[in-house]
């Protein structure tokens, strides 16, 4: 078996491709179970952001192809299309793809922390469904380690340059005195926590939360001392709201064309600023053509994203000779428990030729011959026991030309250093 990291991003995939692919929460253990049975894996975790979908496996080393048939087969998409925006990455380079994924180098924003947060979390439910084993479990922990030791010892982390930041920046060039701005949230998640903290930090007042449960838009409204509506309040809170920006886990859109017209009549036409996040879209695309309406969508964000990140780059640098130290570490400590196996049998095999030469041994003590020659016998027959099979397979490896398993029994018993000793 071998590391398998295969899925499709921002960089390869356009947003309606990403949408088409993204994993609702609720179906990701039914996903995972589905998926092991069609490509034959043996573990496997499921990442699924608005930005993309990468699945983590430990697969035969022909696992990327059925994979990416079941990923095809499972969203409903020819696999043929997915082809041609889809990578696959094996062993060292998986375990590369994904600290640089953790650490935010593989993100439409560079440095963004909210990547490792959602790594954690699908390390987590895979875990939970049984999953993970040790391969998967081991890049995880080394993958969570680095992204640390990226976040503790290079400056990738300082100015807030995420997508939320973003969104609340370009809202900025558009109104040229945000405290008299209100703003409508779509959803109660992590991003949209993140863009209220930037909207209240720009100077909005006034924040409405709509999520699917009160509970939850309640708990956030509070901290910004703003107010909780139900999904199903929106078109009545739409014509109040300057600022709209939506990040849900909804499969189908949350606000139509419809609702924005209604919205707009009320308004007497004046603009709305809209930014969806969500992948798949929370807002039709459809919205984008009324007048008076400026939507935008998380590729849209890119030109914003792109100005903000340049103050990173050079913590990337250093961060990329994190996670290359890191992912050659990792594969040494993965090809080293390959030894344990031969190891335990080759330690074995020893002991139990021992105990055979040490039962003789006793025997013949007990027959009553002198000491001295019951040990040289067991020195003797140990060493000639020890030595029988590696004599036979080494000289069958001078026969067949096979120099490299000679120098490599040169290597193992230091013969070289013993060579020089008895010279002296």
């Amino acid at each position: 078996m071998a590391l398998l990291a295969l899925g499709i991003n921002h960089k390869t995939a356009p947003v309606d491709v990403r949408e088409r692919v993204a994993f609702a929460p609720e179906s990701m253990a039914e996903a995972m179970r589905a998926a092991k049975v069609s490509a034959d894996l043996k573990e496997i975790a499921i990442l699924s952001t608005c930005n993309r979908t990468e699945l983590y496996c430990s697969s035969k080393l022909e696992g990327s192809r059925a994979l990416l048939e079941w990923l095809g087969e499972y969203h409903g998409l020819d696999p043929a299309q997915l082809q041609g925006c889809s990578y696959a990455f094996w062993d060292e380079d998986a375990a590369r793809h994904m600290m640089r994924v953790a650490s935010g180098l593989d993100s439409l924003v560079l440095g963004e922390p909210q990547i490792l947060g959602q790594l954690k979390s699908a390390y987590s439910v895979s875990q939970e469904n049984g999953h993970v084993g040790a391969e998967l479990g081991r890049l995880f922990q080394q993958t969570f380690s680095v992204a640390k030791q990226v976040r503790t010892d290079t400056a990738i982390g300082e100015n807030p340059v995420s997508v939320a930041y973003a969104a609340v920046s370009l809202a900025q060039h558009i109104f040229a005195e945000m405290s008299t701005s209100k703003a409508l949230l779509i959803g109660a998640g992590e991003t949209i926590e993140l863009v209220a903290r930037h909207l209240s930090q720009a100077g909005v007042k006034e924040i409405t939360v709509a999520n699917r449960t009160l509970n939850r838009a309640l708990a956030l409204a509070e901290e910004f001392s703003g107010k909780a509506i139900l999904l199903g309040d929106i078109p009545e809170a739409l014509a109040d709201a300057d600022i709209v920006i939506a990040s849900t886990a909804s499969q189908l859109p949350i606000l139509g064309k419809g609702a924005v017209e209604s919205a707009l009549k009320k308004r007497k036409h004046r603009p709305i600023f809209m930014v969806d996040i969500a992948v798949p879209r929370d807002i039709e695309a459809e919205v984008g053509e009324l007048d008076d309406v400026y939507l935008y969508t998380v590729d849209d964000l890119k030109e914003v994203i792109e100005e903000n990140q340049r103050t990173r780059e050079t913590a990337a640098q250093q961060a990329e000779e994190i996670i290359e130290s890191g992912a050659h570490d990792f594969m040494r400590q993965l090809r080293s428990l390959d030894a344990v196996d031969v190891l335990t049998l080759f330690r074995g095999q020893a002991e139990s030729l021992r105990d055979q030469e040490l039962d003789k041994a006793l025997k013949q003590l007990e027959n009553g011959k002198p000491a001295e020659e019951v040990i040289a016998m067991l020195a003797r027959g140990l060493t000639n026991k020890m030595l029988h099979h590696p004599t036979i397979q080494m000289r069958k490896a001078s026969a067949d030309g096979r120099g490299d398993l000679l120098e490599l029994v040169q290597e193992l018993y230091q013969l070289s250093e013993f060579s020089k000793n008895e010279k002296k």
